[in-house]
């Protein structure tokens, strides 16, 4: 890879990319996009790690006064001759980023908003001694910087929620230009909030911090923010005129968030990966914004800096270390059968049409199950894959990296939900000691009915009876007194399963089959005679167990077969 640029892992700062050889994909027609669109105040709304840090650093990059316009050398936008000429380099920024502003207390939060506005405003720190400004405006800008002795801020209250519309104003009057604010992650304090209980009290808070500044501030040229959920108006901004929220579904600016799949491959080819586009595809495609399919920036450039370690790195999950995934265990949880029965159709690749409501308020987020799926299609792990005539969204899992958190986050509420009836569970597991095939199947019919089934409806006939296997397997963890062994060599081959009952010397071996067409007979006895014709029961015997039982377990959807042998 000697010579190659390298790629921009956790790099949020167009500035850094530009300057220190990093691989940029060009979005910089967003810069056009908004000129020739202008409104007062624009809304991105995008799930995380699909590039809205990065556009909202070239977009202060590029507006600034004082950046370095050869940052955008050979970008699409310096082809605007005209557009960069009266634009580039001519306003006064202020770039903050609310990631970071999120606390367990609402003073907590307002301390946080405290650090982030002054060290935003000591980037203008000019502004203390400016000719342009009145004393009475030199003092206040003063006041948005002091700090006390362990350099904390220590800006008022009243303060604080005047600080961008101060700030604004200032910057105004020195330069005679009016400002650009930029506010990325907008949403995060509210959600923060809302975990912690002082949800209506952020909102007014929040309410008055963007009205003061966003609404009728005469020093904005205009504003752009950005964040994951698109907040009801009735909850933070209220009276806004001039307000344009762009949407994952909506047709404008689709193509600026999230790499395009001839981006992809152009930078496949650049590393000389294009071997891997169809596993990149499978694992980190499958987004629709508008109508356009694009991929997750943050996996793809996180695979192919693995690639450039180890060419056969297998994907990994690299959006999960990103996001909480605690929305899906709430939604497995309040989960009702027909909801349950929805989940099992995504996992397994079908659509399903739900009404979304783009609007929310974080109180919406646990008042109906409905509103979940639209939470769910927001933060990106649902997508959208057509729409029909009354208004109902298809929605379907994107690629195979989604589909594994749901799978992981379906075992995990699995397993919780069976061991909170201690006793079933353990009745179940001894009934295979006690060579009750009846009781076996009544018990696992049960779980079955119960587990949200993961499997492909066209996958291979082995990777239906891994799904069984692996319930089985997760039901009997923790069984105090069973060395339990999968797929284990013993005499001419592999056994599914097969347990120890070391104190009992009992010996127990389970062999599965996918029933096709409901034959379930049929499976029994094919897994009964796989059992014997390849001697399974060899090693059990060689460990000492004098009591050995034989399973042939036959599975069809959520019903199933036993016979013992």
């Amino acid at each position: 890879m000697a010579g190659k640029m390298k790629l921009p892992v956790g790099i949020e700062d167009f500035e850094q990319i530009r300057k220190d050889d990093f691989y940029y994909i060009d979005k910089t027609g967003m810069i056009r996009e908004l000129l020739n669109n202008m409104s007062y105040v624009s809304l991105f709304t995008r799930p995380r790690r699909f590039g809205k840090t990065l556009n909202m650093s070239m977009l202060k990059y590029f507006f600034e006064t004082g950046s370095d316009p050869t940052l955008f050398d050979g970008l699409e936008i310096s082809g605007e001759t005209e557009l960069c000429g009266r634009y580039q380099g001519k306003f006064p920024v202020i770039s903050i980023s609310l990631k970071n502003a999120a606390s367990n207390t609402f003073e907590g939060a307002k301390e946080l908003l405290r650090s982030l506005i002054g060290n935003e405003a000591l980037r203008f720190y000019f502004l203390k001694e400016s000719s342009r400004l009145s004393e009475t405006e030199r003092k206040r800008y003063r006041a948005l910087v002091e700090v006390d002795d362990r350099g904390i801020f220590t800006m008022a209250d009243s303060l604080l929620s005047d600080s961008l519309l101060l700030l604004s104003s200032c910057l105004y009057k020195h330069y005679g230009q009016k400002t650009i604010i930029l506010i990325d992650e907008y949403d995060v304090p509210l959600d923060k909030a809302y975990q912690s209980g002082y949800y209506d009290t952020m909102v007014d808070y929040i309410r008055t911090f963007f009205g003061q500044a966003l609404k009728t501030n005469s020093s904005l040229y205009f504003a752009v923010l950005t964040g994951c959920l698109r907040i009801s108006r009735e909850s933070v901004f209220t009276g806004f005129n001039n307000f344009n929220v762009y949407t994952v579904k909506d047709v404008q600016y689709k193509e600026y968030f999230g790499f395009t799949d001839k981006e992809v491959r152009k930078m496949l080819e650049y590393y000389g990966f294009m071997e891997k586009y169809d596993t990149i595809k499978e694992w980190y495609d499958g987004y629709r914004f508008g109508e356009l399919e694009v991929y997750c920036p943050w996996d793809v450039v996180s695979y192919c800096h693995a690639l450039k370690m180890d060419r056969f790195v297998t994907p990994q999950n690299y959006w999960v270390n990103t996001s909480s995934n605690g929305i899906i265990r709430k939604f497995i949880n309040q989960a009702d059968g027909v909801t349950r029965d929805e989940i099992e159709r995504l996992i397994n690749g079908e659509s399903i049409g739900k009404k979304i409501r783009q609007e929310l308020t974080y109180r919406d987020l646990d008042s109906r199950i409905d509103h979940l799926w639209s939470i769910l299609f927001t933060t990106g792990y649902l997508t959208q894959c057509g729409q029909d005539e009354d208004g109902m969204t298809q929605l379907m899992i994107p690629n195979k990296e989604i589909r594994w958190i749901f799978e992981e986050q379906v075992r995990e509420w699995f397993e919780t939900e069976t061991r909170k009836d201690k006793q079933k569970l353990e009745d179940f597991c001894r009934a295979f000691e006690e060579n009750d095939a009846q009781a076996i199947e009544k018990g696992f019919t049960s779980y079955l009915r119960k587990m949200i089934s993961i499997r492909d409806a066209g996958a291979r006939k082995e990777m239906k009876e891994n799904f069984y296997h692996g319930v089985l397997l997760g039901l009997f963890a923790g069984m105090d007194g069973w060395k339990v062994r999968s797929n284990a060599e013993s005499g001419e081959g592999y056994s599914d399963i097969s347990v120890e009952v070391e104190d009992k010397d009992i010996g127990i071996l389970i062999e599965l089959k996918y029933a096709e067409k409901a034959a379930f007979d049929e499976g029994c006895k094919k897994a009964l005679c796989q059992i014997n014709d390849r001697n399974y029961e060899e090693m059990l015997q060689d460990d000492g167990m004098t009591t050995i039982r034989k399973y042939g377990i036959a599975c069809y959807k959520k019903r199933c077969r036993v016979i013992s042998g």
